[in-house]
């Protein structure tokens, strides 16, 4: 049974989430609303965040490259087996899988994870968060990028173009992505040994502290543009495995073979149960396949993850 304390937890989260849902769907406030808070929310908050976090942040001697190791092995188990039985059991071309794949491993880490783990273990719990955060969505990026021009190719719809093409489009631009902005001026200023000025430092906790309630508030207006169409039993299959296999993989793998503090164990859990991100959605767009698949596995996953997450706590001993 999940505990009083899991759902107090839980549902105001999701219930900021369907308060902006609702907001939009009623027409209470027009899709540019939900456009600007997501922007704010990507653009400035997340990043003041993170870099307020990783500048400050003590790592208590835990190894990043475990936590790195036990996250992202799970990734790429779940990834391969999302576009592999895409190909194998509904017979997709090998760009659909690639989606497919994107869609059962890309977590929310931002704006899902990130307030569940701020409201279950406070700052403390926001060090393993950004250190999976740091390396998530360049990984993803370029990964994702990579296996859709090879897939591309295969699927004879484009000629092949050199490996260190594709990597330096990759790296402009996430260059000149705020988060990675973010992730990389939160290490620079950590590596100078200094501490924020007292008048930044009011600034950027103002900032940070309306991240949490504008992220899912924006969230929920975004995902009525999903809705649930077509596709549905390979997104049934993504689902599964994106919010009960890859967190079921990454809690065995983090706490049996890479041995990580409890607290990194949970975060890394959490993060990986938490629902299929906006980005696969995006990622469909961008290469024009797979957007029935990647929007209805945002929606069910968004959906069944207000029960999941809640039993997930429970596994990892939360409440």
């Amino acid at each position: 049974m999940i505990s009083f304390d899991i759902l107090s937890i839980v549902l105001p989260i999701f219930l900021l989430i369907a308060l902006g849902y609702g907001s939009a769907r009623t027409g209470l406030l027009r899709d540019t609303v939900g456009d600007g808070l997501s922007q704010f929310v990507n653009t400035i908050a997340i990043p003041v965040l993170i870099f307020r976090t990783l500048a400050t942040a003590s790592f208590d001697g835990a190894s990043p490259w475990a936590l790195w190791g036990a996250y992202f092995s799970a990734l790429a188990i779940v990834w391969a087996s999302a576009s592999l039985l895409s190909l194998r059991l509904f017979r997709r071309d090998k760009r659909y899988c690639v989606i497919a794949g994107i869609s059962g491993a890309f977590s929310n880490t931002m704006l899902v994870g990130l307030p569940i783990i701020s409201a279950t273990f406070s700052d403390a719990g926001l060090v393993p968060l950004f250190v999976i955060v740091s390396v998530h969505l360049p990984f993803m990026t370029i990964v994702s990028t990579l296996l859709m021009e090879r897939a591309a190719v295969a699927d004879g719809v484009k000629s092949a173009r050199p490996v260190t093409q594709t990597l330096q489009l990759v790296a402009r631009n996430l260059v000149s992505n705020p988060i990675v902005v973010g992730i990389m001026a939160g290490v620079a200023w950590r590596m100078t040994g200094m501490q924020i000025p007292s008048l930044p430092a009011n600034v950027i906790a103002q900032i940070a502290n309306a991240t949490v309630p504008v992220a899912l508030f924006s969230l929920g207006m975004s995902l009525r543009r999903y809705g649930v169409r077509g596709d549905i039993a390979p997104a049934l299959l993504t689902s599964t495995l994106k919010i009960v296999a890859l967190p079921a993989i990454v809690w065995v793998l983090s706490t049996y073979v890479f041995h990580l503090p409890p607290l990194w164990i949970q975060v890394a859990t959490l993060c990986a149960a938490c629902p299929t991100g906006i980005n696969a959605y995006l990622f469909a767009v961008n290469f024009g396949t797979g957007h029935a698949l990647s929007a209805n596995t945002i929606s069910l996953t968004s959906a069944f993850s207000v029960i999941t997450i809640g039993l997930w706590m429970h596994v990892v001993a939360i409440g």
